[in-house]
C-alpha cells in the first residue's frame, strides 16, 4: 500500500535545480531511508515532501491529494518532521517542548486538554524520556535530546514521521539507541518512517526500502539487497565497495571500500617511476 508518492517532482533554489523529475512511492508502514553524497538533494527532497519548502513543478501526493492543497493543521496531523539540527528555546523544559507536538489539535486560546497531557506523557514514556519531563532541554545529552525531539514528533500523533539525519553528532551507542527506537515505533505501532542517513550499514540494517540519489535523481530504489550493491554504490558515491553480510542481521554490509578515482590516481603514481625510468633508458 502507498499513501505518499511524488510525481515528476522538480525542486530548486532560484535558478539552481536540485531535484529533477523525481517520481517515487514511499511504502506504507515501513522504514524508508534516503542515501547519497552531500549535496545530492536528500534533505531538499525530505523538506519538499513535508511542505517545508515549495517545489517548482510536479506533485507530492498524500492520500490521493496534492499536499499543496491541504490545510496546514490537517497536514500536521498526518506527518511530522524532525529537522537536521532542531533547536529549542533556551530554558524550555522537556515537557514543554513535547507539548508543542499537540499544536495541530489545539483550539481557541491553545490550552492543553486532559487528552493532550495523556498523549504527552505517553510520548515521553515510549521514548524513555519521562524522567526528564521537568528538566531543561539544554541540560540533556545529545542522545537524550534527540529522543525528546522524537517524543515531540510522536505527540503530534502522525502516522508518518520524517527525520533528517537523526544520528548526526551522536556517538555510536546513542545512534543505535535512536535507530532502535524508530524501528520499535515502526514495528509495534505501524508508523511510516522516512529518514536521511549517511551511514550505509545503518541504512541497510534498519531500512525496509532505500532510495539512492545522485544529482537530484534516483539511481536505484528498492530493498536493501538491491541498493547496497557494488555497482549502485560506485555510481552514487564513486567508491569500489566490498559487500558482505552482517552476521547478526544477515543484511548486506559494506565491509570496506576504496575511492574509484583514488585507485586510478594511485596506479598512475605507482607506475610513474617505472614509466620515467623506461623513458630515460
Amino acid at each position: 500500500m502507498v499513501r505518499l508518492s511524488t510525481n515528476e517532482l522538480c525542486i530548486g533554489y532560484g535558478s539552481r535545480s536540485i531535484v529533477k523529475m523525481l517520481s517515487v512511492e514511499i511504502p506504507d508502514k515501513k522504514i524508508t531511508t534516503i542515501i547519497g553524497a552531500n549535496g545530492c538533494g536528500k534533505s531538499t527532497l525530505l523538506k519538499a515532501m513535508t511542505r517545508i519548502i515549495p517545489h517548482q513543478s510536479g506533485a507530492v501526493i498524500l492520500d490521493g491529494k496534492n499536499i499543496t492543497t491541504e490545510n496546514t493543521k490537517t497536514l500536521a496531523k498526518k506527518m511530522a518532521i524532525l529537522p537536521q539540527t532542531p533547536e529549542a528555546v533556551s530554558g524550555l523544559t522537556v515537557g514543554e517542548l513535547v507539548s508543542y507536538g499537540r499544536h495541530p489539535y489545539q483550539r481557541g486560546f491553545g490550552r492543553l486538554t486532559i487528552k493532550d497531557f495523556e498523549v504527552i506523557d505517553w510520548a515521553l514514556e515510549v521514548t524513555g524520556t519521562a524522567e526528564f519531563k521537568y528538566r531543561p532541554v539544554d541540560a540533556l545529552s545529545g542522545g537524550q535530546r534527540q529522543r525528546v525531539w522524537i517524543a515531540m514528533a510522536l505527540a503530534q500523533e502522525t502516522e508518518l514521521i520524517f527525520l533528517d539525519e537523526p544520528t548526526t553528532y551522536l556517538d555510536l551507542a546513542h545512534q543505535l539507541e535512536v535507530l532502535e527506537l524508530l524501528q520499535k515505533l515502526n514495528v509495534e505501532q505501524g508508523r511510516t518512517i522516512v529518514m536521511v542517513l549517511h551511514d550505509l550499514n545503518q541504512a541497510a540494517r534498519f531500512a525496509d526500502y532505500i532510495i539512492a540519489l545522485k544529482d537530484g535523481q534516483i539511481v536505484k530504489a528498492g530493498h536493501c539487497e538491491e541498493v547496497i550493491h557494488p555497482e549502485v554504490l560506485k555510481q552514487v558515491f564513486q567508491i569500489d565497495a566490498e559487500i558482505g553480510r552482517d552476521p547478526r542481521t544477515n543484511k548486506p554490509m559494506c565491509i570496506t571500500y576504496n575511492l574509484v578515482k583514488g585507485e586510478a590516481n594511485r596506479e598512475t603514481k605507482m607506475d610513474s617511476p617505472r614509466t620515467y625510468a623506461l623513458a630515460h633508458n
